[in-house]
């Protein structure tokens, strides 16, 4: 019997099956036309800000929105070739999330390299909320 897996585990193998993405080239590619998913909580995205037309997911919907054949999919879930490129505060969540969409055969889903938080950094749009500093309380995801 093997022993348990942790969520670092669990991590390093959905980042194994991503080409993810810095914050610059995941712009670039929304521009393009990829898709960019929000997935984290309206309090957070309240809290960090928003990046400006970006569409907003939450984490707990983000399969059935995003899968083809559910029928709680959003029009933009055409098929199985859609560009997703997820997400989140600092890049955890977003890379399993990304991995899961990979399961459902959305092989090009991937996400940002540490998330808002280095989107934010890059200099990349983001309207409201504050950036982190140390002095304030950080979710882990």
């Amino acid at each position: 019997m093997s022993s348990p897996r942790t969520i670092d585990d669990v991590l390093a193998e959905a980042r194994s099956r991503l080409r993810r993405l810095t914050p610059e080239a995941a712009h670039a590619r929304w521009r393009a036309g990829d898709l960019l998913v929000d997935i984290r909580p309206a309090a957070q995205r309240a809290d960090e800000g928003e990046v400006p037309g970006a569409l907003v997911i939450e984490r707990n919907v983000l399969e059935w929105r995003l899968d083809p054949a559910s029928d709680a999919r959003i029009p933009q879930a055409t098929g199985h070739d859609l560009r997703v490129i997820v997400l989140c505060s600092e890049g955890y969540t977003s890379s399993l999330a990304a991995a899961s969409l990979q399961d459902l055969g959305l092989r090009h889903a991937t996400d940002v390299a540490g998330g808002l938080r280095a989107w934010r950094a890059a200099g990349l749009p983001v309207t409201g909320g504050e950036p982190a500093s140390p002095g304030r309380a950080e979710s882990v995801v």
